[in-house]
């Protein structure tokens, strides 16, 4: 029997990568280069993009291992949903997806970005990584950026150092959360917020054999903060998640029982409001919050599967009205 070669997340995106800049007038994106020479693709800040740039944004973000699709939701509050579906579930979101690279500068404006994608596998330098064991060589990398802005020069030269790669293999896609795109492609973590709340929980992620979710596509706000609640929202008060999972029941019931959103003291409000309580502090939101509304989790040993949490249409209405 032949061996499977090991998973690249970055070459595997790098083919998304390619069609998405063979498509970027009919995506509505503009591409360029940077001073350094890096691959410059914004997808929605000054340019329209759209859902479809949004959703080859989310396939690149889950490192070419997951899909990323739109459908009827038959809800009238949201009446589009977003599903995403992966075999490689810890990689896809916890190697690739998860927006886990703090990204700054001292520039005099302030540069700030959350990275996400398969760069992030490169650089290997958050812990997930040491307790998934996995770290990713390839010769080109791809960040996704939540923000209306491309790096700068020096982040650009960080990123690269830490990757190890010349800054000319780098490409970084960008969109603020306010734009259709960043929208799509933040709501579209929802089964990587489940992964990262079973992560967080200690459950054994090598168990988790497949998944996926979907969240209600919420309309985009032009403030931030609106736009943050919103995509936060429709994960945390809309989405749903299965996962298949090894091991004993007892361990899969668990995992259900403790992976909604419900179970976290600060459920119950739209996220915005919470933002706000907080004083604007993301860190300081209860952890737990950030999980999907419903788990469905099935033990693949016993074929039993068990669900708890709820999807709750009134406050998404609070929320996307």
């Amino acid at each position: 029997m032949l061996s499977a070669p090991p998973i690249s997340v970055n070459a595997l995106a790098g083919r998304c990568l390619d069609r998405l800049l063979a498509d970027a007038a009919l995506l509505r994106i503009e591409v360029a280069r940077g001073s350094r020479g890096e691959l410059l693709i914004d997808a929605g800040h000054e340019v329209p993009g759209g859902i479809a740039a949004g959703l080859r944004m989310a396939e690149i973000c889950m490192g070419g291992l997951g899909a990323c699709t739109l459908s009827d939701s038959g809800a009238a509050n949201a009446p589009f949903k977003l599903t995403t579906r992966t075999a490689n579930p810890v990689i896809a979101c916890l190697a690739s997806q998860y927006a886990g690279w703090k990204l700054s500068a001292e520039t005099e404006d302030g540069y700030f970005a959350l990275g996400s994608g398969p760069a992030r596998a490169l650089a290997a330098k958050e812990d997930v990584f040491a307790d998934i064991g996995y770290s990713d060589k390839a010769d080109r990398g791809i960040l996704v950026l939540e923000g209306e802005r491309p790096p700068p020069a020096d982040v650009v030269d960080y990123v690269a150092r830490e990757c190890g790669l010349a800054a000319d293999r780098l490409a970084f896609i960008y969109a603020p959360t306010q734009s259709l795109a960043g929208s799509v492609q933040i709501t579209a973590r929802v089964l990587e917020v489940a992964l990262h709340k079973a992560h967080a929980l200690r459950f054994p992620l090598s168990d988790i054999v497949d998944g996926l979710g979907s969240a209600p596509l919420p309309p985009p706000h032009p403030d931030f903060v609106a736009a943050m609640g919103r995509t936060n929202d429709a994960i945390i008060y809309g989405g749903q998640v299965q996962l298949f999972v090894n091991g004993p029941a007892s361990r899969a019931r668990d995992l259900a029982q403790n992976l909604p959103s419900v179970r976290s003291k600060d459920h119950g409000r739209p996220f915005a409001e919470i933002f706000r309580a907080y004083d604007g502090d993301f860190y300081k939101v209860d952890p737990m919050l950030f999980s999907p509304a419903l788990a469905i989790v099935t033990a693949l040993e016993t074929g039993d599967t068990f669900r708890a949490g709820a999807i709750d249409h009134g406050l998404l209405d609070v929320s996307f009205r």
